[in-house]
């Protein structure tokens, strides 16, 4: 069982998604299985992906993901399906030569919100509720500023077409690798941003990096880390992904 969420930075959320997972074996409800850990499916460690990898290679044959998400909109079971499959061919492609490490069975349990069991949970959440926390002071003067110094501008394409091919995914795997390798400070230095739509909606997912405002499609995990090792780190075009604003219709190329 893997207890997933969209996103945490912070310690006290990261803290909280290992203590629900700990809470689930101590509590004995997941006696079915063998392990329950967490990840997030956008930014925050561990990645989904990761997890996911770290799972299959110690041997696990199936695998429910159960997501702490609200709202859980339609939409989520339809893209993790796609991630998931993508991952798929990608794992098979890797241990091609390695038949004993099979992708799992893998099950999208329904949000814990969406049982009608949630109604004691919600009751003791009422009971329990506590004074309303005082709003933080004002502070006494206006603070300033700094304006970033980092010349490198990476934009993750939202837009609907974006989205679907799985551009949260993506910017997750940004975020985390940019904390990971400090690349604010790195090279030129790095800021990340989401977009809406950045108009190549048929090369999704689309990443721009500026000041060049060099567009890249198709953009997956491995897509990112080529697109900083290469463009960000070192000003050079990952040319697999890269695509040229000739004023001509591209279409994604295989890969």
């Amino acid at each position: 069982m893997i207890i997933i969420a969209r996103s945490a930075i912070a310690a006290a959320p990261i803290e909280e998604m290992r203590a629900a997972a700990a809470h689930v074996l101590a509590a004995g409800v997941a006696s079915h299985a063998s392990h329950a850990s967490h990840a997030f499916t956008e930014q925050g460690e561990p990645a989904l992906k990761e997890r996911l990898w770290e799972r299959i290679a110690s041997g696990a044959r199936s695998i429910v993901l159960v997501p702490l998400i609200v709202p859980m909109e339609p939409s989520f079971a339809i893209w993790i399906g796609k991630i998931l499959a993508r991952w798929e061919r990608e794992w098979s492609r890797e241990h091609e030569q390695e038949p004993g490490q099979p992708w799992p069975e893998i099950r999208l349990a329904p949000a814990p919100f969406a049982l009608p069991q949630a109604r004691d949970l919600l009751a003791a959440a009422v009971s329990a509720a506590g004074s309303h926390p005082q709003p933080a002071r004002p502070p006494a003067k206006r603070e300033g500023s700094i304006i970033p110094a980092q010349k490198r501008r990476v934009l993750v394409c939202h837009g609907a077409p974006c989205t679907a091919a799985g551009a949260s995914l993506i910017w997750g795997h940004l975020r985390n690798v940019q904390a990971r390798r400090s690349l604010r400070t790195q090279g030129e230095g790095m800021m990340s941003a989401k977009a809406s739509c950045l108009g190549p909606c048929n090369l999704a997912p689309v990443v721009q990096v500026w000041p060049e405002g060099t567009s890249y499609g198709g953009v997956d995990e491995a897509g990112i880390d080529a697109i900083i090792d290469a463009h960000v780190l070192n000003g050079a075009i990952a040319e697999d992904y890269a695509y040229p604003a000739d004023g001509r219709k591209h279409v994604l190329r295989d890969r």
